[in-house]
């Protein structure tokens, strides 16, 4: 099942993987089909309270949502990334959620999977509004991120990481930065405008061009110590990013 809660009170963790999730009264979390959750309680007792939207996937096949829903990445996001609602962002959930819960209760007719669809497409879309303007106003959390990531890659290349592992994923990066990938790719993407991946390749783009001034390094060992498997590889992925190859980038800035 698809599932979206809006929790009203402060009741204990829920445990997702081995992190725990940012799941404070008024926000929004959200799980996908397959994942598993747990929960850590304690001797007090919670009275749960809230309201929460769940869904098979087979409510979407044959509409346009089976493919969009791939796009709302917030269904794997992970520990202390859930959505903290605004008042005015709180209203708009709710009322969403009761005009679903109002069509269910009006008994079935020819229109009443096309409604639900739309409110929940609607639904989903203000999410991913709403948490755009989070990577905004919790600056504070998030502010480290984009510097603790430069870090991260220097770290890395200065390292044996690359001739052993090879060059760095996303996924490695989101990783050892305690994000899960696709909530990293989205913050990245926010704070430069360039995806995760591309962020990747600049870095790596910069690594190797200070590797090729230095004229005492042979071109096949830089691409040893960059982590690529082979010269030709490295030549190729050089030249699609600067129109140049390796040696012509040599040849041209140091004569």
């Amino acid at each position: 099942m698809y599932s979206i809660v809006l929790k009203d009170v402060v009741c204990g963790d829920i445990l997702y993987g081995k992190e725990t999730y940012d799941y404070e009264s008024g926000t929004l979390v959200f799980f996908a089909p397959g994942q598993i959750v747990g929960y850590e309680g304690s001797s007090e007792y919670y009275q749960p309270m809230g309201r929460g939207l769940i869904f098979h996937p087979d409510l979407l096949h044959g509409t346009n949502l089976a493919e969009q829903i791939k796009e709302c990445h917030y269904f794997t996001y992970q520990s202390r990334e859930a959505l903290h609602l605004a008042d005015n962002e709180r209203e708009i959930v709710t009322d969403i959620f009761l005009n679903i819960q109002t069509e269910l209760k009006n008994g079935h007719d020819q229109y009443s999977n096309k409604l639900i669809i739309a409110h929940l497409e609607l639904l989903l879309n203000y999410i991913l509004r709403f948490y755009d303007r989070q990577f905004e106003t919790r600056k504070e959390i998030n502010s480290g991120i984009l510097s603790d990531f430069e870090a991260l890659l220097d770290q890395y290349f200065d390292s044996e990481r690359p001739q052993t592992i090879g060059l760095p994923s996303v996924g490695w990066c989101a990783d050892a930065m305690n994000l899960s990938a696709n909530y990293f790719g989205d913050l990245i993407k926010k704070k430069t405008s360039y995806s995760a991946q591309e962020y990747i390749h600049r870095k790596i783009i910069s690594v190797a061009k200070n590797k090729i001034f230095d004229p005492r390094k042979r071109l096949n060992e830089i691409a040893f110590e960059m982590g690529f498997g082979y010269p030709a590889n490295f030549t190729r992925f050089f030249k699609h990013h600067t129109g140049l190859s390796p040696n012509e980038f040599r040849k041209t800035f140091m004569q």
